[in-house]
């Protein structure tokens, strides 16, 4: 079940129905990525086919911005934003019911550090068997410490388009486990960053929050967005 935005097809599906796609390809014996997509990531694709190639290659690709949303109903098209920060709490609340364990890698020491102790306080018997910074040049030292842990679900925050490469890249190396890019979620559950209100999140404004309390985020959202809705209603697909 899927809609299709400037020849890529993004999963239409609720949040539950999201949640238990994912927790199935935990159980599908395979290893699986999950792109959470925003504007930023099609604006990426444009130049780099390899990029492109990810997304449309991925087990899962989920509406992350509300961007998205807005240029599929542009389009007509109606679907549920499902917040990669969200969706990987979730999954991490299921996993710890179930036993499953979980890698997170990405971002300061400092910070993975704290948002692995405040994960581990706050939910139950979340069972974390590695994590990593985000700062290495050796993957495959990492893809190494990954293989010997045998992660059930991997958190990766490298940032857009490196954690989706590194993500890939894995397929081919690791044991049967689903991989999430989640961005800037460590800073969030370490509490380095705060989130929106709930008002803001449920009016889908966490990205005006953000560049409102963030200003430097500016000029990474405008004019990308506007472009973005721009080229959504001018876009011809390829014959």
């Amino acid at each position: 079940m899927s809609v299709e935005l400037m020849g890529t097809e993004i999963n239409n599906y609720s949040f539950e129905e999201a949640v238990d796609k994912g927790l199935e390809l935990i159980r599908s014996g395979k290893v699986a990525q999950v792109v959470t997509i925003n504007p930023e990531m099609f604006k990426e694709a444009e130049t780099n086919e390899e990029f492109k190639q990810i997304i449309d290659e991925a087990e899962m690709v989920i509406p992350d911005g509300v961007g998205i949303k807005l240029a599929l109903l542009l389009k007509g098209k109606r679907v549920a934003r499902i917040p990669g920060i969200d969706y990987a709490r979730v999954l991490l609340e299921e996993c710890a019911k179930v036993g499953d364990t979980v890698a997170i890698i990405g971002a300061k020491e400092e910070i993975v550090t704290k948002a692995v102790q405040n994960l581990k306080n706050e939910i139950e018997r979340l069972n974390i068997v590695y994590y990593h910074n985000g700062y290495f040049d050796d993957n495959n030292e990492i893809y190494q410490k990954l293989k010997e842990a045998r992660p059930n679900l991997i958190l990766i925050a490298l940032g857009s388009p490196k954690q989706e490469f590194f993500i890939y890249n894995a397929k081919n190396i690791l044991s049967p486990c689903l991989m999430v890019g989640i961005g800037g979620s460590l800073d969030v559950w370490s509490g380095v960053v705060k989130r929106a209100p709930e008002f803001w999140q449920k009016l889908g404004l966490e990205w005006l929050y953000r560049t409102v309390t963030q200003p430097e985020r500016f000029k990474r959202i405008f004019p990308t967005l506007p472009l973005f809705l721009l080229k959504v209603l001018t876009y011809r697909r390829k014959k």
